[in-house]
């Protein structure tokens, strides 16, 4: 029976970009509206453009209608365009607005230059109504609008709120919807023999029969490999061991780990069976699917029989360790910072179970056997707090707060028309002119309020980002928050350790040493901003 592959047909297909789509008419009428946003005030509000878009289809919109659509609904709106934050492939339900790669930095960074968010339709803005209600929050916070062209949407007054809220329920009970039935078709597609949906094993890639039906089939390379790591795991060879030799064989890819290898191995579905993923137990594994009579249901044709594959499995018993549970956390309680000085990897700990005793050690990944062994985890862990608490403990907490520079703007527009009305009054003629007094009493009034518009800071009248002391050290909030707290802080800003093991003669242990490595830029680094973790921003 003819097959051809799938994946071979898709690489043919051209590739979607947003270039592509820009037709000579597109961008001839872009240049027009901008030509017409470059008429408006100096003191125009400021539009940011929100375009986002999941899979693009005959029935979506597209990029660069939304932008261009909006653009006309901001010139509308007397809005000058700041900026357009497209994010393309991404789905509103799964992200939200402030983890989206360009919305998100405008949200989280840059603020204070945009004051209306204009976006194309609501469920292109957003579909689940916690995130609509963080947005909400958030635009009322910072003082912005947010704005729909196709939605009747101004958080300015109660009925916008109350109408955003409503269509925002609406958005979320399709995207429910939606999910739902995703869900249903995949419950079904785990029953069927055929091949419906899904990503294949290792092993195998799809491919159309003569009916155009999908199928699985046997990836040639890769039936190579695993029958030779069959033959390899009979006479002991270890997972670490095959890697290298199917990497000089061309049969793996540089990326190939011996912990991919052994799930890759393991899998079920190189008996030709459906599986699913096993999420019990802590370990990544994938277990056979049943049908109502509790058999196993084929998909394709088996790269191992039965016996062969269970025979593999215990050759590949024989060589396994009876390790302890892995930790819940990390491997380490500094995994990120500590990086080998050889290698670059990080340093997790390893331990070791040899009867009833257990050893730890401190290893990277890129060495072999993971480098010379450390012993005593903590005492290294010690000496790196020792080190961080006497570079960076009486650092101040600063938390980044936003400024709103809406007073001072009007304090400045009070000032300045007070200056100009005793400076016109002043003049020959004007009625502070008459007399002797009434015009030194002008003129001192007139000194104080040029006196008082000089000292306000012109920064001051614009929003902007401040930072702003809460009264602690940050040897005060790592002793309240512990070791959790102080490597949360040394990730976010970028601070490494480097680990150097050198071998001394007559020593099982090797010396150790630690390399602080400190960003140039660690106090602005330091800065604390808005948590966004918490599914609000």
């Amino acid at each position: 029976m003819a097959k051809r592959t799938r994946t071979a047909r898709s690489a043919q297909q051209k590739a979607y970009t947003v270039e592509a789509e820009w037709t000579a008419a597109d961008l001839a009428l872009l240049e027009e509206l901008k030509r017409a946003e470059a008429a408006l005030p100096a003191d125009a509000p400021r539009a940011l453009l929100s375009v986002r878009l999941s899979v693009l289809t005959e029935d979506t919109t597209s990029p660069v209608r939304q932008e261009l659509d909006l653009r006309r609904e901001a010139l509308n709106r007397g809005c000058r365009v700041v900026g357009v934050a497209s994010d393309l492939n991404v789905s509103a339900t799964k992200v939200p607005p402030w983890k989206r790669k360009q919305l998100g930095d405008w949200l989280n960074n840059r603020a204070p230059e945009f004051d209306v968010l204009l976006f194309w339709k609501l469920d292109r803005f957003i579909r689940r109504l916690s995130d609509l209600n963080a947005m909400i929050d958030w635009a009322l916070k910072y003082g912005k609008n947010l704005v729909s062209k196709h939605d009747s949407i101004d958080l300015t007054t109660v009925v916008g709120k109350i109408m955003v809220t409503l269509i925002g329920g609406i958005a979320e009970i399709e995207a429910t919807n939606t999910s739902t039935r995703v869900a249903s078709l995949w419950d079904y597609a785990k029953t069927q023999s055929a091949w419906l949906v899904g990503k294949p094993a290792f092993g195998y890639t799809t491919a159309e029969d003569e009916d155009e039906n999908v199928v699985l089939v046997i990836e040639a390379d890769a039936h190579k490999a695993l029958h030779w790591c069959r033959r390899l795991a009979r006479r002991g060879v270890s997972a670490r061991r095959m890697v290298t030799l199917l990497k000089r064989a061309g049969l793996a890819s540089d990326g190939l780990t011996p912990t991919t290898l052994r799930r890759q191995l393991r899998n079920p579905a190189l008996m030709g069976y459906r599986v699913e993923e096993d999420k019990t137990g802590g370990v990544r594994r994938s277990k056979l699917v049943l049908d109502k009579n509790g058999k196993p249901i084929g998909v394709a044709e088996a790269i191992f029989e039965d016996d062969e594959f269970y025979e593999f499995q215990a050759d590949l018993d024989k060589r396994s360790k009876n390790q302890p549970q892995r930790q819940p956390g990390s491997a380490t309680k500094f995994l990120g910072v500590f990086i080998c000085a050889d290698c670059k990897t990080n340093m997790t700990v390893q331990r070791n179970r040899v009867k009833d005793r257990m050893y730890a050690y401190l290893r990277c990944q890129g060495c072999k056997a993971g480098g010379l062994g450390s012993p005593n985890p903590d005492a290294i862990n010690a000496k790196l707090v020792s080190d961080v608490l006497s570079v960076l403990g009486d650092e101040p907490v600063q938390v980044r707060e936003y400024a709103r520079g809406a007073e001072a703007r009007a304090k400045v527009a009070q000032l300045e028309e007070s200056v100009a009305y005793y400076m016109k009054e002043l003049e020959p003629g004007g009625r502070f002119s008459k007399t002797r007094f009434t015009r030194e009493q002008a003129e001192e009034t007139l000194d104080k309020l040029i006196a008082e518009l000089g000292e306000i800071d012109p920064a001051t009248t614009e929003d902007r980002w401040v930072n702003v002391a809460n009264g602690k050290t940050f040897r005060q909030t790592w002793e309240e928050g512990g070791i959790e707290a102080m490597s949360a802080d040394l990730l976010r800003v970028g601070v490494r350790c480097e680990v150097t093991r050198t071998k001394i003669k007559g020593q099982r242990a090797p010396e150790v040493k630690l390399r602080l490595m400190i960003p140039k830029d660690y106090r602005d680094r330091l800065v604390i901003k808005e948590d966004h973790s918490a599914g609000k921003i």
